[in-house]
């Protein structure tokens, strides 16, 4: 399946040379996580899209801290939740849960 993301406008992911761009691993995951729930039918793309978008509108009227894959995380959530996946607070507790771990604690120590 191919899903029709954006390339320009409020929901479009961030590029570089026309490639995805992730700051950090948490970000590609949450990327991946989402586009795997959809092909797997659990939520249509328009459905993430308004989600990511109302979440991008929203933050732009209150502050000037922005971090994409933030809104991403909390469209998915929102999405997710909506479609009772998941109850928000699930994801609240298993994010603090996480949260808790050591730094490099799923990576192999040489």
């Amino acid at each position: 399946m191919s899903l029709p993301m954006d390339v320009e406008g409020p929901a479009a992911p961030p590029r570089s040379n026309g490639e995805l761009v992730f700051a950090e691993p948490w970000e590609s995951r949450a990327f991946a996580m989402a586009v795997a729930l959809c092909e797997a039918g659990v939520f249509t793309w328009r459905e993430f899209q308004a989600a990511l978008i109302a979440r991008i509108e929203r933050q732009h009227d209150t502050s000037t801290d922005w971090c994409y894959y933030e809104h991403w995380l909390g469209a998915l959530e929102d999405v997710l939740a909506g479609r009772w996946a998941v109850r928000g607070h699930d994801v609240t507790a298993r994010a603090r849960e996480l949260a808790q771990r050591p730094a490099g604690h799923d990576h192999e120590q040489r």
